[in-house]
């Protein structure tokens, strides 16, 4: 289960993201990144974060820590910001926080580079979770002490937006042409080779475990909030072994160009990209 604390203060709220999540201070003397029930996006969002960051943390990628937090609206009564106090009124109870991760830089393909090994586990892993929100317009990834982190994987699993077709749309393929981390020839069969055998549906299980049942209650058409839970395994199991064999990462081509920066083709100057020497996969 997720590890429960308190917020003890709000600090900023963070503009970049659509759902408005801010900085929070907590009970442990740990600072966090608050992301709220009461957002527009609903708990679906944050139940997509647990399963998916969860289970990036399990296979061994950087995933900032997740935390369950609890909230009291009376926090939001000092806040100046009308829309803040909304937000804050709204979520009381429990949210989501993610370690806040102080000093990062958002990721720039241009600046950082990434190996083709780890490029492939991360291209792997949003094919896996069918994850629509880590393009080259908008990246999701942080830069911290020189590694490369994951966040932000609310735009997961669409499948779970509509139960009845589930089945039908975590069968789909994925197509990861506009992926930031394309242009870095990700080693997708090794990452298969590597990761696939380790989404088992017992670790599938105890990462849905970790969704308090507040977010599931009451979800249409299940009984319980176990048979939800059992809905997102029975989604991502046969998906984690056959999607590297559905997943397209194509190079640009005249009828289909792409503008991910650091593709290179004959129709575009190339953008100044080093050559990394170590291919471990590691950040510089």
């Amino acid at each position: 289960m997720l590890k429960e604390v308190t917020a003890t203060r709000y600090v900023t709220p963070l503009r970049e993201g659509g759902s408005l999540p801010g900085i929070v201070e907590a009970d442990d003397l740990g600072t966090y990144v608050m992301k709220f029930t009461g957002a527009g996006q609903g708990r679906k969002t944050l139940v997509a974060e647990v399963i998916c960051g969860q289970l990036g943390r399990r296979l061994g990628l950087r995933v900032p820590e997740l935390v369950a937090m609890q909230l009291d609206p009376v926090i939001g009564l000092g806040e100046p910001d009308q829309e803040v106090q909304e937000l804050l009124k709204a979520s009381g109870g429990l949210n989501l926080g993610m370690d806040f991760l102080p000093g990062s830089l958002g990721f720039d393909p241009l600046a950082y580079e990434v190996g083709a090994a780890e490029a492939g586990r991360i291209v792997w892993f949003d094919a896996l979770i069918n994850n629509v929100d880590r393009s080259w317009r908008n990246p999701n990834m942080l830069v911290w002490h020189g590694d490369a982190w994951l966040i932000d994987h609310g735009a997961t699993m669409i499948w779970h937006h509509n139960w009845p077709g589930a089945e039908a749309s975590a069968a789909k393929a994925y197509d990861a042409s506009d992926h930031v981390l394309a242009p870095f020839r990700p080693d997708i069969a090794s990452a298969a080779a590597d990761l696939a055998p380790l989404v088992t549906e017992a670790l599938l299980t105890e990462v849905a475990a970790d969704v308090p049942d507040e977010w599931l209650v009451d979800e249409p058409g299940f009984d319980s909030t176990d048979a939800v839970r059992r809905a997102y395994v029975a989604a991502l199991l046969p998906r984690a072994a056959t999607i590297h064999e559905r997943l397209t990462l194509d190079a640009p081509t005249k009828n289909r160009p792409s503008q991910a920066p650091g593709w290179l083709t004959e129709h575009v100057t190339p953008w100044p990209h080093p050559t990394k020497k170590n291919s471990g996969g590691e950040g510089r």
